[in-house]
């Protein structure tokens, strides 16, 4: 499964992800009562739920009132107030990531420490309920088990008033929260995306792209946001499966003339250990008929700096190919384990097992397991591999 977040319409805030998650299926009932519940200690809200037609898309609008507004707050002394709310450990966790991508963004644009950050309007009643709920509707749906995919936001445009004074759109912590997304501008003068909202795109996407990949939808969520403007004001989540099994990958070679078999060696599980999915080298004939090595790794998207940086540290070369986004296909994979009695000890083998179609292609002992054994027994490798078949 693929779930993609689409902001590109009109942004994105914490009502509106609350809104599409609901569209989706998450329970209206349960999230309003934990968004009132885990908002109180920061002032009273009402939660309600209303279905409207956004430029001719129907959309679930959530719409949260606050009723009772306190003073800022202090980041540590926040931080402790949501420590002690009673939900579920697994939302709070990842609720207070969420505000902490959002103190390292204000500590950062005002040059403070982040104990000594303030919260104003992240710190209001209503924001917390934005997060608290959103963070709920996201492992109610178990989309912490699916990959999800953000696309680029609108952050709109012109100026916006805040505690801070009149900012330019998009306010610099947009800009610094989503500074590993992509935005876009407009398509109007007006603020689209909130730092409360971007922040929760940013804790829960796994991957940013530019479009959407070849996916097979399923189910669309749309929430709608509370301006009206001449295009939907909604921010639609899609959930889809893929066509078929496949994944990106990032290609990175370089050629090796200079290098001693030890030192390739050394780089050769240097690489593995950063995160390439897998590392090869060959032998080749270079120009001037120096023999030399092709080295060739294959990176997910989200190790590639990482692994070139450590090739050009390692290796002193004066350059690195880099062939992005390359499309893999894959069998579907799991990993099961056996137990073996081999002289009269048990042995547990773990065998990576492919399938295409729901058909088994595949299944082979991870040859560590295999080691293991023949180190232990004394029984050749290749006979331990005939053994447990």
């Amino acid at each position: 499964m693929t779930i993609i977040i689409d902001p590109q319409s009109s942004g994105i805030a914490g009502n509106m992800i609350i809104g599409a998650l609901a569209d989706l299926g998450a329970d209206k009932d349960k999230l309003k009562e934990i968004m009132e519940k885990s908002a109180f200690p920061f002032g009273k809200v009402e939660v309600t739920f209303d279905k409207v037609t956004k430029n001719g898309i129907t959309s679930t609008f959530c719409h949260v009132e606050m009723l009772e507004r306190k003073h800022s707050i202090k980041y540590g002394d926040f931080i402790e107030k949501i420590g002690s709310l009673e939900i579920d450990e697994k939302v709070k966790k990842t609720s207070i990531k969420v505000f902490e991508r959002i103190a390292k963004a204000e500590s950062k644009i005002h040059g403070e420490s982040l104990e000594n950050v303030h919260f104003h309007e992240v710190g209001a009643s209503d924001a917390v309920a934005d997060v608290i709920g959103s963070i709920y509707a996201y492992y109610s749906l178990n989309m912490d088990k699916q990959k999800i995919i953000g696309l680029p936001i609108a952050v709109g445009g012109g100026r916006v008033k805040t505690a801070h004074g009149i900012l330019p759109v998009p306010a610099p912590a947009v800009l610094e929260i989503t500074k590993d997304a992509k935005i876009i501008g407009g398509p109007v003068d007006d603020e689209l995306a909130t730092p409360t909202g971007c922040a929760i795109y940013a804790e829960i996407c796994d991957e940013i792209m530019d479009f959407i990949p070849q996916i097979k939808p399923k189910r669309t969520g749309y929430g709608a946001g509370r301006k009206e403007f001449d295009h939907p004001n909604i921010l639609r989540i899609v959930e889809s499966s893929d066509i078929t099994e496949s994944d990106k990958i990032d290609v990175i070679e370089t050629n090796l003339d200079h290098l001693t078999g030890e030192e390739i060696g050394y780089l050769f599980d240097r690489l593995m250990d950063l995160g390439a999915s897998d590392v090869s080298i060959t032998p080749i004939i270079m120009k001037k008929n120096r023999q030399g090595s092709l080295l060739k790794v294959i990176s997910p998207k989200k190790n590639r700096e990482t692994l070139i940086e450590a090739i050009f540290k390692e290796t002193g070369s004066f350059g690195i190919r880099v062939l992005p986004n390359l499309h893999r296909g894959i069998s579907k994979r799991e990993f099961i384990k056996k137990e073996f009695e081999i002289q009269g000890e048990t042995f547990e083998v773990t065998f990576k097992v492919g399938y295409i179609n729901g058909e088994i292609i595949s299944s082979r002992p991870e040859y560590e397991d295999l080691k293991k054994i023949a180190q232990k027994t004394g029984i050749p490798l290749i006979k331990v591999k005939e053994m447990i078949g």
